[in-house]
């Protein structure tokens, strides 16, 4: 691998599917969900064979930014890029790229999350190797998840004609982004046997993901121009505030790579991935018992109980269940969620509505 070749972790989001756990104060990728370490040690931990921590940046918000560096202290203080407020992904790939254009003007950057799954480590490093080649022959690459069911809840890549093979993985023209099908679409999607899930993990030249900005996202370029010219001078911090406050919030996925030139897919089969995004999802992660349940910290007793997930973060209580069947619980202490395993995806439904009456427990 060479020299200019950095990982970008996007570690500010909210994880607001895993509430009433994951709170704007302590989100999903600071949680120990999985074992004793947060997701976001886990992702950097992973990289570890890859990139060196001065080669690793992290773009968070001010507010997470402490614990976040507690809990990988080996990264470079100054390689923990601060946004002022969250503005949506392409704000946070526009911001990594003009830091490591002024850092190098040769880096390639592979954008990563925070707070996913990935059960194949090996995997994921040969598919970051072979991105990196493929990013340097100038394309904008994508990691494509093999779809498992119809999915509402992640975008979708069509494959097109095969580019070649890097790395011994076959990677292919990437033709059209679809985002979060409606459930219809989603069937039809998976039938046709050339899409994959967006895994919201992609590799490119800063210089040429800035040049997509350019052409597609010229307002929020300028705004990224400006800050640009100040980084490194006493003018950074104030120049930065006062471009990122005027930002319209958009994702990398609508604001560039549906309307991107020259992508590629790397069919990322075998990964065993997961972005861990609601309570139904720790099933496809963890193993459950021998009547199909998962039960995470505290005391339980369960009578009849089956395929449930029983989680709860205050080790004195006890938690009993009689008759149930595919249900989630979650107790946090302050908040108790009781709902059906299939309609785990609605608790950003309450986070929104808790949210606009001012509640104390987002």
């Amino acid at each position: 691998m060479s020299d200019n070749y950095y990982a970008v972790i996007m570690a500010g989001g909210g994880g607001t599917r895993l509430w009433p756990l994951s709170r704007k104060a302590k989100p999903k990728q600071m949680l120990q969900l999985i074992d004793e370490r947060s997701l976001f040690q886990v992702a950097v931990e992973r990289l570890g064979d890859l990139f060196p921590p001065e080669r690793i940046l992290v773009v968070t918000v001010a507010d997470q930014a402490a614990v976040l560096q507690q809990q990988a202290p080996d990264i470079p203080v100054e390689n923990y890029l601060i946004e002022p407020m969250a503005r949506g992904t392409a704000s946070v790939v526009g911001l990594a790229g003009i830091a490591l254009r002024h850092r190098d003007p040769d880096a390639v950057m592979a954008i990563l999350t925070s707070d996913h799954f990935i059960g194949n480590v090996d995997k994921f490093l040969q598919l970051l190797r072979a991105a990196e080649q493929v990013a340097i022959d100038g394309y904008l690459v994508t990691l494509g998840i093999e779809p498992t069911s119809p999915s509402t809840a992640y975008g979708y890549i069509q494959q097109g004609d095969l580019i070649g093979s890097y790395q011994g993985l076959n990677v292919y023209q990437a033709l059209r982004f679809k985002e979060k099908p409606d459930d219809a679409q989603a069937v039809s999607l998976l039938a046709s046997g050339d899409h994959a899930w967006n895994s919201g993990m992609f590799v490119w030249q800063a210089d040429q993901i800035l040049g997509e900005f350019a052409r597609q996202m010229p307002q929020l370029y300028g705004q990224l121009e400006n800050i640009s010219r100040a980084w490194g001078t006493p003018d950074q911090d104030q120049v930065l505030h006062r471009e990122w406050s005027e930002i319209v919030p958009e994702t990398i996925d609508y604001g560039i790579m549906e309307g991107a030139r020259k992508v590629a897919v790397i069919p990322a089969g075998g990964l065993n991935w997961n972005d861990v995004g609601s309570w139904d999802s720790f099933f496809e992660v963890l193993t459950p018992d021998q009547t199909g349940n998962i039960v995470i910290g505290g005391q339980h007793i369960g009578l009849d109980t089956s395929d449930s997930l029983v989680y709860q973060n205050d080790g004195d209580r006890l938690v009993v269940t009689i008759g149930i069947e595919n249900i989630v619980v979650v107790d946090t202490g302050d908040v108790l969620l009781v709902c059906q395993k299939d309609d785990a995806q609605k608790v950003r439904q309450v986070v929104s509505q808790l949210r606009a009456s001012g509640e104390k427990f987002v």
